[in-house]
């Protein structure tokens, strides 16, 4: 039997299991809060256009507005200045977008602290047990944070000094980006980087160093606690828009049941 038909059996018998780690896109969607000085990006809107009436008997549908880095999301290179003359997010390669994926998990840790910082140590300690990185896969980081995703003011945890989310450190962010076997990181948060990360040196570490080494980033994933920490292969499907540093993704997750 070939390997794709034996998939085939698997997701029909069950033994091998479709998980959602995509958040619901709605207006309720937490976005991104930037400096007032800056642009901001649009909350996600629907526009009915029709819904079988006289705008249209039959049928309905909508326009939608939204930022590309709204909701579960697929961050480009060209996404930051380091990689400005990388990928759009419809160049990336469809062979990139399957992948194996690990998770490594620091819920209890981001419980604890919400400024907790994964180190480089973390994941060597991690790789003792379970395995190196996959070479040309994901990073998944679960810090718990999905379970706050239903509340923009939550979800941020911003006070008067920023907001306050679990994130990487600079030096594992370097590491990440320009000796790790990954080809990108996937997180719960509003970001890859940490809420704190506009004080770190540099700041925005894990931007700078995955867009500026041609990796991706992956957003406000949920579900991460129901994959194992090896096995999972990892589906993302960013829209292709041309020119663009990002996209809105279903991110799928096939995981082997016993």
């Amino acid at each position: 039997m070939s390997i794709l038909a034996t998939l085939a059996d698997g997701l029909a018998s069950g033994s091998v299991e479709v998980l959602d780690l995509t958040a619901p896109l709605s207006a309720e969607t937490p976005v991104i809060q930037l400096p007032p000085q800056f642009a901001q990006t649009a909350p996600f809107e629907l526009e009915e256009l029709s819904r079988y009436d006289d705008r249209g008997p039959a049928w309905y549908w909508n326009n939608f507005r939204t930022g590309e880095h709204t909701g579960t999301h697929f961050d480009a290179p060209n996404h930051w200045v380091t990689g400005k003359d990388g990928d759009d997010v419809a160049s990336v390669p469809a062979s990139r977008l399957v992948a194996p994926a690990v998770v490594l998990d620091f819920a209890a840790q981001a419980a604890d602290n919400p400024d907790f910082l994964l180190e480089v140590e973390h994941i060597r300690e991690w790789e003792a047990v379970h395995g190196p990185l996959p070479e040309g896969g994901w990073l998944l980081y679960r810090t718990g944070w999905d379970a706050r995703s239903s509340s923009q003011q939550e979800f941020l945890n911003a006070d008067d000094t920023g907001p306050h989310t679990p994130g990487i450190s600079p030096a594992c962010a370097r590491w990440l980006g320009e000796e790790a076997p990954v080809i990108g990181i996937g997180v719960e948060t509003v970001g890859t980087d940490a809420g704190a990360a506009h004080s770190f040196d540099p700041p925005f570490p894990c931007h700078a160093s995955l867009m500026g080494s041609g990796k991706y980033g992956l957003t406000q994933l949920q579900n991460l606690g129901q994959l194992p920490p090896t096995g999972a292969l990892l589906i993302a499907g960013p829209l292709p828009i041309v020119h663009g540093s990002g996209a809105p993704s279903r991110v799928l997750a096939l995981v082997e049941r016993g």
